[in-house]
């Protein structure tokens, strides 16, 4: 095979494989838009049953808006809240399979 018919079968090579990346990623990305619509409705479920008591996005602004040597005492009081409220629930979660069980 000389060179110049080489060079054209791995540009060839080449065009093939970007193709099919192109269309790849193309579904890829349509699947990936179906399971995070599937995973926010799944969420959207989950989060109608979380207690009121549940700390919102905006407490990361309240955080924030506290002088500078406060910042730190504040995140861990926000993630101390958040550790108890997310055992408060797992333990709500296995009474509940508890009693479904017997």
């Amino acid at each position: 095979m000389q060179m110049k018919h080489l060079i054209i079968f791995a540009l060839v090579g080449m065009v093939a494989l970007l193709g099919f990346n192109l269309i790849n990623g193309s579904q890829r990305d349509k699947n990936r838009e179906a399971l995070v619509s599937s995973v926010t409705s799944e969420h959207s479920d989950i989060s109608a049953e979380i207690p009121e008591t549940h700390i919102e996005a905006s407490s990361s602004d309240a955080i924030t808006s506290k002088p500078l040597g406060e910042q730190p005492k504040a995140i861990l009081d926000s993630a101390t809240t958040q550790i108890d409220q997310a055992q408060q629930t797992e333990q709500k979660n296995l009474e509940e399979m508890d009693n479904t069980t017997q």
